[in-house]
């Protein structure tokens, strides 16, 4: 069964001045699915959120949201769109269930649906007995749960969180995925942005993006398979002495050190990696090949790595 297209992108770009932010990002994202954006601080994750909402014009390109056009049908859009930012932007001053209801309100619910709407998400993200504290003096993860709740009240079909867990610990983390997890399989599409390897590891498809521009776009697990370096580790005593000259070598993509541990990089046109991590170390270290992960692709996309690769 062939799912709908909710998010189509062409040639989309945003210029700040002489700085372009985001450049010719073709995107697709399909129903149902959680597409993760992969990125560090400034590499144009929130400009495309903005652009993809409609908050923000495009320089060049066009946007669809479920076959409309984002600037032609901003207002018809706006229903069917939840979107939370990476700053708390609920009232802090006002209690768990005056900022749900308020929210609730503003999408048009009659009094009888905000009334059934407000409880179910108070039992639904554990603010049942939070329901009259304000939301100023929630913890980090309560907070969390109340602006997804809030971002949720009116059900809508696509979901954007624009790093929604970055002032949060991992345990609520967790949570904090396994309620996307949720939402995605009654059939909301999320689009999450993050700098976190682990969460974009459980997103269904993925792309990484640097100074705006998309470098890699596939399942966590397809990118890892594509993979253009032969990933392998060196064990031993005095790892951070090795480290320098495991790195001065031409084809060594990257080298980091884990512990007692080397994981290194190295392009696959090198036919007998092993044998030359063996040589360089001279001896004394174990030298085998082990799993790739997603920090490797994100490494490998990025960079120097990616000057190297592409």
């Amino acid at each position: 069964m062939t799912k709908e297209i909710v998010i189509q992108s062409e040639g989309l770009g945003k210029q700040f001045n002489d700085y372009w932010a985001v450049s010719d990002l073709d995107l697709t994202v399909k129903q149902g699915e959680i597409y993760g954006f992969l990125g560090p601080n400034g590499c144009g994750k929130s400009t495309t959120i903005r652009m993809l909402t409609g908050l923000l014009t495009p320089t060049t390109g066009h946007v669809s949201i479920m076959g409309k056009d984002v600037q032609a049908h901003g207002e018809s859009l706006r229903n069917r769109l939840g979107y939370m930012t990476q700053k708390f932007s609920l009232y802090e001053s006002l209690s768990v269930l005056e900022n749900l209801e308020f929210v609730a309100k503003i999408y048009g619910l009659s009094r009888n649906d905000v009334k059934r709407r407000v409880a179910e998400l108070l039992q639904e993200y554990q603010l049942e007995d939070k329901k009259s504290v304000q939301s100023g003096a929630l913890s980090g993860g309560q907070k969390q749960r109340l602006a997804l709740a809030a971002a949720v009240i009116h059900k809508p079909e696509l979901l954007f969180l624009d790093e929604p867990t970055s002032a949060v610990d991992p345990e609520n983390r967790r949570a904090f995925w396994e309620q996307l997890f949720s939402l995605s399989a009654q059939g909301t599409t999320i689009l999450v942005s993050t700098h976190y390897m682990d969460e974009a590891e459980r997103c269904h498809r993925l792309a990484i993006l640097e100074q705006g521009v998309k470098r890699a776009d596939d399942s966590p697990i397809a990118l890892m398979e594509q993979l253009k370096v032969s990933v392998c580790e060196v064990v031993g005593d005095d790892v951070a002495a090795l480290k320098t000259r495991l790195a001065s070598l031409p084809s060594v993509i990257s080298v980091s050190q884990i512990g007692a541990r080397l994981r290194v990089l190295i392009n696959k046109k090198e036919s007998q990696p092993l044998a030359l991590l063996r040589a360089e170390s001279g001896g004394g270290y174990e030298v085998d090949f082990t799993r790739a992960n997603l920090e490797d692709v994100f490494v490998t996309s990025t960079g120097r790595g990616y000057a190297e690769l592409a």
